[in-house]
């Protein structure tokens, strides 16, 4: 109760800072990525690896699933211990001096790795990582070192489809719901790959959510700058994902999972009908589940967010 209601107060003092203490999920921890995890078999690329700011924070067992599922698709992986925030946050609150300086100790540190590819797993970092080349387009230093680094970001689903794979699927029985972020499939057009990757599944069944191109009220920091709006946004597709039926949302960003996942929440507090438990992952952690040939069980425990209530 006393929680219930600090949170009010905080709601009428403070709504921006009462958004992001609603928003932000329970800390879990997880090993840090290795700075390199060497390719199953074949070596097939070698990649360098994005951990990110919320990302690493909140998600890192999405970090981790993600450097085992490039391993076990052929990806040396090198996760640079120098590297930082990428700049997006800073994009997103029109902080641009602050945003190029980061972009430009990205670039450093990516480039300093030695790898082919950049590979990012929050939709968000890499769609303002693949617009470098404008941030930077002013500076001599920088101005074609950002065009070039910025050729070579992918999100994973985007790397994995382009390599194709080699590793063994196992099944997941499980119903399935995709939620497009803003910033991979109208920023980046990466649309078809994540799903193809869940296709790939055997036992999995993908259904897909009414009204797909509406956003989720997350939208990099809109959701804290604009808290009623955006949570309107928020449940509007929490009822769609509820729709479809589907046990499990998965989508790949994570102010995604954290706007989605209150607004679920909120409708089963609240004793919304149709209100039901849902699970949310992001994509690699559903194809990491079936490359180790976990249970759907064994999945659910080992997702970044609990299920909603």
């Amino acid at each position: 109760m006393d929680a219930v209601v600090d949170q009010l107060l905080l709601g009428r003092v403070a709504p921006s800072l009462a958004a992001m203490a609603s928003l932000a999920p329970p800390l879990r921890r997880a090993p840090r990525v290795p700075e390199r995890v060497a390719a199953r078999g074949e070596r097939r690329a070698v990649v360098g690896m994005l951990t990110g700011c919320v990302q690493g924070e909140f998600f890192p067992r999405v970090n981790a699933a993600t450097a085992r599922v490039l391993a076990m698709e052929g990806c040396d992986v090198v996760v640079p211990r120098g590297q930082g925030c990428c700049g997006a946050l800073s994009v997103h609150n029109g902080r641009e001096v602050e945003a190029m300086a980061f972009a430009r100790r990205t670039i450093d540190t990516f480039e300093a790795a030695g790898v082919e590819r950049v590979v990012v797993n929050a939709a968000g970092c890499g769609s303002s990582m693949k617009e470098y080349a404008e941030l930077l387009a002013d500076d001599p230093a920088y101005a074609a070192r950002a065009q070039r680094f910025a050729a070579d970001v992918r999100d994973v689903s985007e790397l994995l489809a382009d390599l194709g794979p080699v590793a063994g699927r196992h099944p997941l029985p499980v119903t399935v719901a995709y939620h497009d972020a803003c910033h991979l499939g109208h920023a980046q057009g990466v649309r078809s790959q994540p799903r193809e990757l869940l296709r790939g599944i055997p036992g999995l069944e993908l259904r897909e959510i009414a009204d797909p191109e509406v956003c989720c009220g997350s939208a990099g920091i809109y959701n804290v700058v604009h808290p009623e709006p955006a949570r309107e946004l928020g449940d509007r597709k929490a009822q769609a994902v509820l729709d479809t039926g589907a046990d499990l949302l998965v989508t790949a960003n994570p102010g995604c999972l954290m706007q989605v996942a209150v607004s679920l929440n909120r409708m089963a507090d609240a004793g919304h009908p149709g209100a039901r438990p849902v699970h949310l992952a992001h994509t690699v952690e559903v194809l990491d589940a079936s490359l180790r040939g976990h249970s759907v069980a064994a999945m659910r425990r080992s997702l970044s967010l609990p299920a909603t209530t």
